[in-house]
């Protein structure tokens, strides 16, 4: 069984009060009309039952006025309260405002054209300039109240959605806020991979091979390159912390890497790699004077050429590992390849994470990127190659 909501605290006011007041009114034998068919008793029936409508205003407001309206109908054959046609005028401004919004589009029209019929049917019955009286009645009654909730209607509609756009736009600048947040993490930690991976795997393989092999030259050697990329790998993290604080000790903007870095980074790897057998070559195809490219081209060229040599370090067998770059019809073609297989000595884990942050760099520029084992005409056994292309130039709208 479906359980009726409860009166509004304000509707229990508006009936308790109404119905006190017509009571009190007709103690004191204040009446609108003369003598009618019933006495005036009787005019506390139509009364009570427009009291008992005031506590459904708001949770029943069609059957409130439909049964108000009975109501009002019976007062004309009292003597009649004005508290009762008070209370009905409240009925039909609830019916307005709560109600559905088609009774709140009828309603209005209703109530004109129930003023327009009282006010020439009077008129045209009993022939007298007071008959106007009756139409400017029904009006309040009933026009005034449906034009009044129709006012309140459109203000409170209108507050709602201006509530709702404000919590939309929240929501909106909530959800922008964590997508920059979460581009911001996955940048960073790119940056943090293909910077701190290069030096740290050589540190991994040196360190390896200097507590497995007894030889005073070699751990030597290799304590040397160890220091060589400790000393490396703290001054790029230097450069991060001045990249996530947007400006360098001396308050300028902290510099990203260049094309213009090749050369050294390809002889940090040959440092690096020369205790595993592995030689590296750079071949810059690039004009002698080549145009200085955008800020986000040379930064991902420059990274995925460190994270490739990085994997070299870490996985390539013994043999030649090499670095070109081209420039062809707008863009920047960055080819690393090294060789492909099983090879002795220790080894550096990897995790997979450069591979997906060299994607993620070539997916934001728009370009197109491959890595995997190809055959070489050239080569006895395969090559790891990973080749990718950058456009240089943005596109025009």
């Amino acid at each position: 069984m479906t359980e009726l909501p409860r009166p509004h605290r304000d509707d229990v006011l508006i009936a308790v009060t109404g119905l006190l007041s017509g009571v009190l009114m007709w103690a004191l034998g204040l009446h609108m009309n003369g003598s009618r068919l019933l006495g005036a008793p009787w005019m506390l029936l139509p009364l009570a039952a427009m009291s008992a409508m005031a506590l459904l205003r708001r949770t029943a407001p069609a059957t409130a006025l439909a049964v108000g309206t009975l109501a009002l109908v019976a007062n004309e054959f009292t003597p009649g309260s004005l508290v009762t046609v008070v209370l009905y005028a409240d009925l039909f401004y609830a019916a307005v405002l709560y109600g559905t919004p088609a009774a709140a589009r009828r309603l209005p029209w209703v109530a004109g054209l129930a003023t327009v019929a009282m006010t020439v049917g009077t008129l045209a019955w009993l022939r007298k300039p007071e008959a106007l009286i009756l139409g400017v009645v029904t009006g309040f009654v009933t026009l005034g109240p449906a034009a009044t909730g129709v006012v309140v209607r459109n203000h409170r509609d209108a507050a709602g959605a201006a509530r709702l756009r404000a919590e939309q736009t929240a929501l909106l600048a909530e959800m922008d806020r964590a997508q920059a947040v979460t581009a911001e993490r996955a940048r960073m930690a790119r940056e943090l991979h293909d910077m701190v991976a290069g030096h740290l795997s050589a540190i991994a393989i040196h360190s390896t091979a200097a507590l497995s092999i007894d030889d005073p030259g070699t751990s030597r050697d290799a304590l040397g390159v160890i220091r060589e990329n400790s000393v490396e790998g703290l001054a790029e993290m230097r450069r991060l912390i001045g990249l996530l604080r947007e400006s360098g000790a001396e308050g300028e903007p902290a510099a990203a890497p260049t094309l213009d870095g090749l050369g050294a980074l390809v002889e940090q790897a040959r440092a690096g790699g020369s205790a595993s057998g592995l030689t590296f070559t750079l071949d810059d195809a690039r004009p002698s004077t080549p145009e200085r490219l955008p800020a986000p081209v040379e930064l991902a060229a420059y990274r995925i050429v460190q994270e490739s040599l990085t994997n070299a370090l870490k996985h390539a067998a013994p043999g030649q590992v090499s670095v070109a770059l081209a420039r062809l019809d707008g863009s920047l073609t960055v080819r690393v390849t090294s060789p492909f297989g099983d090879r002795p000595g220790p080894r550096a884990p990897g995790s997979g994470a450069g591979l997906v942050g060299m994607r993620e760099r070539v997916a934001l520029l728009g370009g197109d990127i491959t890595a995997g084992p190809v055959a070489d005409p050239t080569a006895e056994t395969k090559v790891w190659q990973v080749a990718a292309t950058l456009p240089t130039e943005e596109e025009q709208p």
